[in-house]
C-alpha cells in the first residue's frame, strides 16, 4: 500500500467520524467532548492504519500499544472532567463572538470553527502513528527505543501532572490558589509537556523508516498549538485574571520544560 491510498483511506474515516459527532452536537448543543475526540481520533487513526499495512509488525505494535494507551488514558480524563464540569466556557466564549461578529449560529460556529479546523490538525499530527507503520524495515533500532522511552516518560509524567492538578482542585481550601507542588513546581504546564515528549517519542519511532521520517510535520504542529496557540497562551490567559498570584508563579516557574524554580 502507498502512503497516500492510505492517507487517503484514514481521511475518509477521519471525515466520518467527524461528522457523525458533528450531527450529535447539534442535539447536545455543547462541542466540549471535542476534546476527547481529539485523543480518541489518533487511536482510531493508529488502529485503521494498522488493519489496512504490513509494515514492520514490531514497529506498528509499538506505536499502536504506545498511542492508545495514551490516547485512552487522555480522552477517558477528558470525557470524566467534561461530566462532572459541565461546558467548557472557551467554546462557549467562542460562539457568542461568533454570533456577534458574523452572525453565525451554532450549527455553522461549531462546523466551521471547531470541527474543520480539529480535524486537519489531527491528522497531521498523528502522521507519525500512520507513515510509521508502512515500511517493512528496518526493524526497530536503538532510536525506536529511545522514542519509545521517551512516549512512556511523556504519558507517566502527563498522567501524574493532571491527578495532581484534580486532587488540588478537590480541597476547598484551594480554591482561588495556585499549584505549585508536585510537577507544577517544575512546569507550569506539565500536562502539555508530557504530550509533546508523547508524540516527539512517537516520531522517533516512525522516524527509523524512510516513510516514517516524512511524518515530521505532526510534532511539530503539536508543540507550535501547545506553547504558541491553544495551549499555553489560553491557559495562562485566563488564569492571570482569575488569580493575582499567578504573575508570581510564572516568574518562577518554567513555561514548558520541566527546571528548578527560581528563588524569591
Amino acid at each position: 500500500m502507498s502512503a497516500l491510498h492510505l492517507l487517503a483511506v484514514n481521511a475518509a474515516v477521519l471525515v466520518g467520524m467527524f461528522a457523525l459527532f458533528w450531527l450529535v452536537t447539534l442535539k447536545t448543543r455543547d462541542v466540549t467532548p471535542i476534546d476527547s475526540i481529539w485523543a480518541l481520533g489518533m487511536v482510531v487513526l493508529g488502529w485503521a492504519s494498522f488493519v489496512q499495512t504490513s509494515g514492520d509488525p514490531g514497529r506498528a505494535m509499538l506505536l499502536m500499544v504506545l498511542c492508545t494507551v495514551w490516547g485512552v488514558r487522555l480522552g477517558g480524563y477528558l470525557l470524566w472532567r467534561w461530566r462532572h464540569h459541565g461546558a467548557d466556557r472557551r467554546y462557549q466564549t467562542m460562539f457568542a463572538k461568533a454570533q456577534t461578529d458574523k452572525g453565525w449560529g451554532f450549527n455553522q460556529a461549531s462546523l466551521r470553527l471547531v470541527y474543520a479546523i480539529q480535524a486537519p490538525m489531527l491528522f497531521i499530527v498523528c502522521l507519525p502513528v500512520q507513515l510509521g507503520q508502512l515500511d517493512g524495515a528496518p526493524p526497530v533500532g536503538v532510536l525506536g527505543m529511545v522514542g519509545a522511552a521517551l512516549a512512556v516518560i511523556g504519558i507517566v509524567f502527563e498522567t501524574i501532572g493532571d491527578a495532581q492538578l484534580v486532587a488540588f482542585r478537590r480541597d476547598p481550601a484551594n480554591a482561588g490558589r495556585v499549584l505549585r507542588t508536585g510537577l507544577w513546581r517544575y512546569t507550569r504546564h506539565p500536562n502539555y509537556f508530557g504530550d509533546a515528549c508523547v508524540w516527539w517519542g512517537l516520531y522517533l519511532i516512525a522516524a527509523e523508516s524512510v516513510t516514517g521520517l516524512w511524518a515530521l510535520p505532526g510534532p511539530i504542529l503539536l508543540t507550535f498549538t501547545l506553547i504558541k496557540w491553544s495551549g499555553v497562551p489560553t491557559v495562562e490567559g485566563r488564569m492571570k485574571r482569575k488569580k493575582p498570584d499567578y504573575e508570581d508563579y510564572v516568574r518562577r516557574t518554567s513555561g514548558f520544560v520541566p527546571w528548578l524554580p527560581k528563588r524569591g
